[in-house]
């Protein structure tokens, strides 16, 4: 096969590896409740993917580079969840995406001119989940109606985050680390669940989603400190093995604490 042939044949199946990881995922998060469904949209599944193909076409150094861009830019998530989990009690799924995203970018604009290192980087992420976990208490709760699914959500979950890979996959050769781990951090399933479940059961139970999501949020930017930490010393395979494993340990954690009684 050309090698043109080769690349366009890969990224077609990595982009349709990770649309369905996302599907699957926010399929499960829309029948769970929002609790239960906020644990499973911060896991990695679309920044996991796009991870394990940053791996597959750079060294290690490139991948614990990256990782540490996501790390703190993690933070202006935390201010994009914020933000549409308020607007989204009055306003509809485009505008109160679309405000999120705005802040969200300009945030990401700003810490990506500083210079960060790790320990800032993970504390930045507490005070923020902290302070946006208080603020958002109060908007938790709401009933998730069960609706049928249709294909056409089904084709936007899949669309927004094959956009992503595509994106990832083939500017990461041209971008350096730095930019790759802002562009593979980019909040995909968050936006991809906002719009949808906005649009099918109403701005209130899709931010009683997106409020419960901040613990899982602040497990996601532990995870990728994780790679960050591990990339180098025992590799990019077995690095994000173990950030997968910290991501599922956190969030499984979070719903044993829940369930005893700890108001998470």
């Amino acid at each position: 096969m050309p090698a043109d042939g080769y690349f366009l044949f890969t990224l077609v199946l990595k982009m349709a590896v990770a649309a369905g990881f996302v599907i699957a995922a926010t399929v499960i998060a829309e029948r769970a409740g929002a609790f239960i469904g906020s644990l499973i949209v911060t896991l990695p599944i679309s920044t996991g993917p796009a991870y394990v193909f940053i791996a597959l076409d750079h060294d290690a150094a490139f991948v614990a580079r990256a990782a540490l861009t996501s790390v703190y830019n993690n933070v202006p998530t935390a201010f994009y969840t914020a933000i549409f989990v308020v607007m989204a009690q009055r306003f509809g799924p485009w505008l109160s995406v679309a405000t999120g995203l705005l802040v969200w970018a300009i945030a990401t604009y700003l810490f990506s001119q500083m210079a960060w290192t790790l320990t800032p980087a993970i504390l930045a992420n507490v005070v923020a989940v902290t302070a946006f976990f208080v603020l958002v208490r109060a908007y938790r709760e709401a009933p998730m109606p069960r609706l049928p699914l249709r294909w056409f959500d089904l084709l936007l979950r899949a669309l927004i985050v094959s956009v992503l890979i595509a994106a990832v996959v083939t500017l990461s050769f041209t971008i350096g680390p730095e930019k790759t781990g802002l562009l593979a951090s980019f909040p995909a399933t968050f936006t991809a669940t906002m719009l949808i479940l906005h649009r099918r059961v109403g701005g209130k139970a899709t931010a009683a989603v997106m409020a419960h999501s901040l613990v899982g949020l602040l497990g996601f930017g532990l995870c990728m400190a994780v790679l960050y930490l591990a990339a180098v010393p025992v590799g990019a395979p077995l690095a994000l093995g173990l950030a997968l494993l910290f991501s599922v340990t956190w969030n499984a954690a979070t719903l044993l604490l829940r369930r005893a009684g700890v108001p998470l």
